[in-house]
C-alpha cells in the first residue's frame, strides 16, 4: 500500500492494530495538524472527532472526568530523600540492568528517554540522551513526578497502566498541551508469578518514534523484564505469597514454594472463602459460604478442614478463627483488582475462565456470577472488538447475547455479517 491520499489521515478503522498511534505509511505532518484540531473541538466542546482513535478517545474523557487541566503539568511526589529508598526497594529494580541493556543506547542515540514508574504512574528511572532529559524536565516527565492518567492525562505509561496493555501516544493524542510535541510508548509490567502489575516501561521522544516498531520494541522489553523477574525470585519465598488458581477449573491448583497441589472440589471451595476473607472466619460462617443444605453438620465441616490442614502443613491453615497462615496471591483476586483499576485489558487477560465453573457452593456461586457480570459489563462498556471476541468465542461466552449484539456494534462493517448471523441464531434460540 502507498502513502494515504492527501490531506486525509488514517483512521482507527484503517489501521491493523488501534494501539499503534501511526501505521507505517501514515503521514505524520497530517496527522498532526488533525489531531491538534480534534484536541481543540474536545477540550472546547466536549466533542470527539476523527482521527481520533478509541483508546485515545475514551482516555481524554477519563482525563476530562478527572478534570485534568489540558495546560497543566504532574506534580512531582517524591522528593529526592525519598525517591532513592523507595525505588531500590521496588521489585522493578532488580529489571533495571535488562531495561537498560535493552534500551539504553537506543535511547541514547535516538536521542529518546526509557522510563519506569510504578503502579500508581509515579516515574522511578527517567534515562537517555541529555538534551531530551532536559526538555523533558520542562514539562515534569521528571524522576518522582506522578504521569498516571488521572493527574497527567492522556499519555503512554499512564494510559498502559489504566488500560492494562501496551498503547502509543502521537503528538496532539496527549491530553496535556505541553506533551504534544512528544511521541511516547509504553507497556505494563507485571509480576511474572501473581500478574499484579507492577508498573510500565516506556520509551519517549521525538515524532520519530511515531512507528509500529516502537510498541513492539517496548511490548519486547516489559516481557524481557518479566522474564528477568522471573529468573531472579522463586515462584514463592519461604514467607511469601501463595498462588491459588481457581478459575475455569473445577478443582484448583496451589503452588506454595516447589510444592504443586491439586485440590478436591470442597477443599477448592474452602481457600475460596478463606482467601475471600483473610482476617478470618467462624465455622458457622464457613458452612453457610460452602453447604447448599443448612442441615449439614459442623462435623462435617471440621473433618473436611482437618483433612485440608494434613494436606497443606499447619503454617498454612489455621483455625480459631479459620483463616489462611500466609498471604494467598489467587487468580480471581487479580481480575477483580485489574477492573477496579479500569484495567479492563488486564483483567481479561487474567480471566481464564468462570470460578471453580462446577461448584454449587453459595459463596462461590456468587462470587463466580459478581466476577463474570462484572467483567462481562467492563466489557461491553469498552467496546473494543477485540476483548469482545476474546469473550464472545470462549466456551463460557459462545452463548452470551449481551457480549454478541455488542460485538456487532464494535466490529468492522466487513466482519459484522457473521457476527449478526450468531445474533439471530441466539435470539431464536433464547427467545430474544
Amino acid at each position: 500500500m502507498g502513502r494515504q491520499e492527501a490531506g486525509r489521515p488514517r483512521t482507527e478503522g484503517e489501521l491493523t492494530d488501534p494501539w499503534v498511534a501511526l501505521a507505517a505509511d501514515t503521514d505524520p505532518g497530517e496527522q498532526m495538524g488533525a489531531l491538534r484540531r480534534a484536541h481543540e473541538v474536545f477540550t472546547s466542546a466536549g466533542r470527539l472527532e476523527r482521527p481520533v482513535r478509541t483508546v485515545v478517545g475514551q482516555s481524554w474523557l477519563r482525563s476530562a472526568r478527572a478534570r485534568v487541566s489540558p495546560d497543566g503539568a504532574p506534580a512531582v511526589e517524591f522528593g529526592a530523600d525519598e525517591l532513592g529508598p523507595y525505588r531500590e526497594a521496588h521489585p522493578l529494580a532488580r529489571a533495571m540492568p535488562v531495561i537498560r541493556e535493552l534500551m539504553g543506547a537506543y535511547a541514547t542515540d535516538g536521542e529518546h528517554l526509557l522510563a519506569v514508574c510504578d503502579a500508581q504512574g509515579r516515574l522511578l528511572w527517567v534515562e537517555g540522551h541529555a538534551a531530551a532529559r532536559r526538555r523533558a524536565g520542562a514539562m515534569n516527565f521528571v524522576e518522582g513526578a506522578r504521569w498516571a492518567e488521572s493527574v497527567a492525562g492522556t499519555n503512554a505509561p499512564g494510559t498502559a497502566l489504566a488500560v492494562g496493555r501496551p498503547v502509543q501516544v502521537f503528538a496532539a493524542e496527549h491530553f496535556l498541551r505541553p506533551v504534544q510535541q512528544w511521541t511516547c510508548a509504553a507497556a505494563p509490567l507485571h509480576d511474572p508469578h501473581t500478574g499484579r502489575v507492577l508498573g510500565a516501561v516506556d520509551i519517549t521522544g521525538g515524532h520519530r518514534l511515531a512507528h509500529p516498531h516502537s510498541l513492539a520494541f517496548v511490548q519486547a522489553v516489559a516481557r524481557a523484564a518479566e522474564s528477568q523477574l522471573a529468573l531472579l525470585a522463586p515462584a514463592v519465598a519461604e514467607d511469601g505469597p501463595v498462588r491459588l488458581s481457581a478459575l475455569g477449573r473445577d478443582e484448583a491448583l496451589l503452588v506454595a514454594g516447589d510444592r504443586r497441589i491439586r485440590l478436591s472440589r470442597r477443599h477448592s471451595e474452602i481457600l475460596v472463602a478463606l482467601a475471600r476473607r483473610p482476617e478470618g472466619v467462624s465455622g458457622d460462617e464457613l458452612l453457610i459460604e460452602l453447604y447448599e443444605d443448612e442441615s449439614v453438620s459442623p462435623v462435617t465441616l471440621r473433618a473436611e478442614l482437618s483433612r485440608l490442614r494434613r494436606l497443606l502443613g499447619p503454617d498454612l491453615l489455621h483455625s480459631r478463627p479459620y483463616r489462611l497462615g500466609v498471604p494467598l496471591d489467587a487468580d480471581f483476586d487479580t481480575v477483580a483488582r485489574r477492573l477496579g483499576s479500569g484495567a479492563v485489558a488486564g483483567a481479561m487477560g487474567a480471566y481464564a475462565g468462570p470460578l471453580l465453573p462446577g461448584s454449587r457452593a453459595p459463596g462461590v456461586v456468587r462470587l463466580r456470577r459478581r466476577l463474570a457480570d462484572q467483567l462481562r459489563a467492563a466489557l461491553v462498556a469498552r467496546g473494543d472488538p477485540g476483548l469482545l471476541a476474546d469473550w464472545a468465542y470462549s466456551p463460557w461466552g459462545e452463548d452470551d447475547l449481551q457480549v454478541w449484539r455488542a460485538l456487532a456494534e464494535a466490529v468492522p462493517a466487513g466482519q459484522r455479517a457473521a457476527v449478526l448471523a450468531r445474533v439471530r441464531g441466539l435470539d431464536a434460540e433464547q427467545g430474544g
